[in-house]
């Protein structure tokens, strides 16, 4: 039930195929941002809990490596609680739909992302739509080091948003007004606190549930609905031209969040995957574990531990009792 971080050397090894599979039963990423955070320690706890299973955990914010390790189905990563999709329809594709490696859960739960703004970027400077940003007087009002250019957060790297955001940047305009920053989210976080504080204005992406949206009065930036002639995203990992061939400007369309699972695990532990098939979780309670772990500080262990006596009824029909 140990922790390790993927470090550069072992990612490196994971895209290569050369890590052996893991001791523990089952093994998950663990992408350190509190609500997948919040997620994977819940269906780790309850796997030990009721199945009697070693669950081991890795640090990692990319994505992509992910994938590919469940791909590989060797035991390097069975589990990722954190499919969100369209965002990662590309990688589903591929895996899923392609390869069959991966197996995506049929349950999953909804989401919101675009840009946030704190209520006093609204409230006194007017700013509510994504166009307003591609206004350099505007974007000067995010500024906070004085060199002439605003600062906005796409997204920490590693997430496949994140390379959304800056075709985004691009195509409603704003990306020669702004700094395009990519950074933790912990950063992010505390770059948005200061200005709430401040009462400056401050923007960047979110998605929710997310505990922000319960410490801050924040907005979401207006954008055209989702129109699918205008969200064309290639990632990374598919092309090196991807900036390029996507084109976007358009919102989102409707997000859902996932679970994802090597297709050898049906096999390796068929009643953690029949559990996983039935798993399913509200909004709020995730917003609430993740509040939980940021703000009031507890270990994510045991705010999971807590949110499972809290939901037994729940957690056994996972369990099929």
């Amino acid at each position: 039930m140990g922790q390790r971080i993927l470090t550069t050397a072992l990612f490196s090894l994971l895209a290569a195929g050369a890590v052996p599979a893991l001791a523990a039963d089952v093994t998950m990423p663990d992408p350190n941002y509190a609500t997948a955070t919040a997620v994977m320690n819940v269906i780790k706890a309850a796997a030990e809990q009721e199945l009697g299973l070693e669950v081991s955990t890795v640090t990692t914010t990319a994505v992509p490596v992910i994938w590919e390790a469940m791909d590989r189905n060797k035991g390097e990563v069975d589990i990722w609680p954190d499919v969100w999709l369209p965002n990662q329809q590309g990688l589903v594709d591929k895996y899923v739909n392609g390869n069959k490696t991966v197996k995506l859960a049929k349950n999953g739960y909804e989401a919101v992302q675009g840009y946030c703004v704190t209520k006093t970027t609204v409230t006194d400077h007017n700013i509510k739509s994504v166009y307003d940003l591609a206004n350099p007087e505007n974007a000067k009002l995010f500024d906070s080091n004085g060199d002439g250019k605003g600062e906005i957060w796409l997204g920490a790297s590693g997430w496949q948003s994140t390379n959304i955001e800056k075709v985004k940047a691009r195509d409603y305009g704003f990306a020669e007004f702004f700094d395009q920053q990519v950074t933790e989210e912990a950063v992010a976080t505390a770059s948005l606190d200061r200005a709430a504080k401040a009462n400056k204005p401050w923007v960047g992406y979110c998605y929710g549930p997310h505990q922000n949206f319960a410490l801050y009065d924040l907005a979401m930036l207006e954008e055209p609905k989702n129109d699918p002639a205008k969200y064309v995203v290639v990632q990374p990992n598919d092309d090196p031209e991807w900036f390029e061939k996507s084109k976007v400007s358009s919102g989102y369309a409707t997000t859902t969040v996932h679970i994802g699972y090597a297709a050898s695990l049906a096999e390796r532990q068929p009643a953690l995957v029949e559990a996983l098939e039935r798993m399913s979780f509200k909004p709020e309670d995730v917003s609430k574990m993740a509040y939980e772990i940021i703000v009031n500080k507890k270990p994510a262990p045991d705010v999971a531990k807590d949110w499972i006596k809290a939901n037994t009824e729940t957690v056994s029909k996972w369990f099929g009792h």
